[in-house]
């Protein structure tokens, strides 16, 4: 794979220091090449949590072909939506909440910035503590004796928790520590790695059932008609999308170093449908195989290599998964608050600064308390991940609609009441009225089928992520039409 220089940065003498720091800045080098965002695909892809969501579709009722089907179309409209979000960054050279700025004002952006940044904590913590399992596997299975460290202490975790929680921290940290080349590199080479273990394990299931015994047809509960299956089909589509929601409205802080347009959207290509597919096979006849193997179906790969119980497999398999899930952890949940934090104070808080406030706020979350409890997560990253529909219809409508696609760069970077993006007082009002036109219905279509159990309602929660998409973007829109404040450059 070719190797990449640093990207550098070109702050001009005229930019504001109260929106400007070297991690904000236009690049002035773009040099991310198709190969680099397929393997950074490949990392958010390869994880516990994607292949979790891959065969909990079985539990719905449907049969193989309609959960094929279910992630393939999932995944082809987040490749669109990931082109259309990844342009205005690529474009300018600078991160998601600076091209906000031209959009809700250059102040104002800190609202998208910071809801994004404390879904990316919660999500940190959360993806740390599930590869902290994989850890303590490994130590369970080589150093039996920590057995009596596993017992719960301290604000419901063991000590051993904590040991492997404070690894994974450390491991991370010292990653992202060295900057977004270490992180293109480490992501390079982890996305094909997880690969070839998952086809190893594959394989020796696979061998250990005999190909004949082996039925893709993994489907639970009671069989759907077709009629019937198709809003389940369609419930699993949205599923898929809303799981890619939080990197998919991020993705232009990867796109803005892509060598062109082009290039990032060859790599999507790869990444996402090319990639999505060959990994959902492979998790059905995985997840298949468990069944002849282990006489019951297993969606977990951490249990699935625990199972095996053989050294080599539990080391191997622990540790990619270990690697997998700290990939997805850092492109997605680490990146994405460094630079909205950073944002918020360009001068006090670095891209760095903010990477590590996220990474302290995901241990005060304690995760392993509120993962396992549902009510908590459907009330913290429920609500939270209710606005980001809203945020990506406001975005790609102030983009491509308002802006017609031309953003003065150097406006992005003044406070001078006069500049193109000052709006009033920093914040464009179009932008934050669409904003709540658009996040109370999508909130309420997370809080209402919890609070009132009526029949019927259910099924509203999973749309919440096109439904606030799509009032913002008509919402912004309409606002814009009525009193224009977006004037293209």
């Amino acid at each position: 794979m070719p190797q990449m220089t640093q990207p550098t940065v070109a702050p001009a003498p005229s930019y504001d220091p109260r929106l400007t720091n070297e991690d904000l800045a236009p690049l002035r080098e773009q040099t991310w090449s198709s190969y680099n965002i397929f393997a950074f695909w490949m990392s958010d892809v390869h994880s516990v949590g994607g292949y979790v969501t891959a065969g909990s579709l079985f539990a719905l009722g449907l049969a193989s072909w309609q959960v094929l089907f279910a992630l393939l179309a999932g995944i082809v409209i987040v490749n669109v939506f990931c082109n259309l979000v990844a342009r205005p960054s690529q474009v300018t050279g600078v991160p998601y909440p600076v091209i906000n700025r031209a959009v809700f004002g250059v102040l104002g952006a800190n609202i998208p910035a910071i809801v994004r940044g404390a879904i990316a904590i919660a999500w940190y913590g959360v993806q740390t503590y599930l590869a902290s399992q994989s850890l303590i596997i490994i130590f369970l299975k080589f150093w039996p004796a920590t057995a009596a460290l596993n017992e719960p202490s301290f604000l419901g975790l063991s000590v051993l928790g904590y040991l492997c929680y404070a690894i994974l921290w450390v491991a991370q940290a010292a990653v992202f520590w060295r900057g977004m080349d270490a992180i293109r590199r480490f992501v390079d080479w982890a996305g094909p790695a997880v690969y070839v273990v998952m086809v190893v394990l594959a394989g020796y299931l696979v061998s250990q059932a005999g190909w004949e015994n082996v039925s893709l047809d993994l489907s639970q509960g009671r069989s759907l008609g077709f009629a019937e299956s198709i809003p389940v089909m369609l419930s699993a589509i949205a599923l898929v999308v809303s799981y890619f929601s939080g990197p998919m409205l991020n993705f232009g802080d990867f796109s803005r170093y892509g060598r062109s347009f082009r290039a990032v959207k060859r790599g999507n290509l790869l990444g996402l449908p090319v990639n999505f597919l060959f990994f959902s096979l492979l998790t059905v006849i995985t997840a298949s195989a468990t069944v002849p193997v282990f006489g019951e179906l297993i969606t977990d790969p951490i249990h699935t290599v625990q199972r095996i119980d053989t050294p080599f497999a539990i080391l191997l398999g622990g540790l990619t998964f270990v690697i997998a899930t700290v990939g997805i952890n850092i492109v997605a949940n680490f990146i994405s608050p460094a630079f909205d934090f950073s944002n918020v104070s360009p001068q006090r808080i670095s891209w760095r600064t903010g990477g590590m406030i996220a990474a302290v706020g995901s241990v005060l979350l304690t995760p392993w308390n509120w993962y396992g409890n549902p009510d908590a997560i459907h009330y913290t990253l429920g609500l939270l991940g209710a606005l980001i529909g809203p945020l990506f219809g406001i975005l790609i409508a102030g983009y491509y609609v308002c802006a017609r696609q031309r953003v003065a760069v150097d406006e992005l970077f003044t406070l001078d009441p006069g500049g193109r993006y000052w709006f009033d007082r920093g914040y464009n009002r179009n932008a934050v009225w669409a904003m709540v036109l658009s996040g109370v219905p999508a909130i309420a279509s997370v809080l209402v089928p919890k609070l009132v159990t009526a029949a019927g309602l259910a099924w509203i929660a999973d749309y919440s992520w096109f439904l606030g998409c799509g009032l913002g973007f008509v919402a912004m829109v309409a606002l814009e039409r009525r009193t224009p404040r977006i004037v293209p450059a």
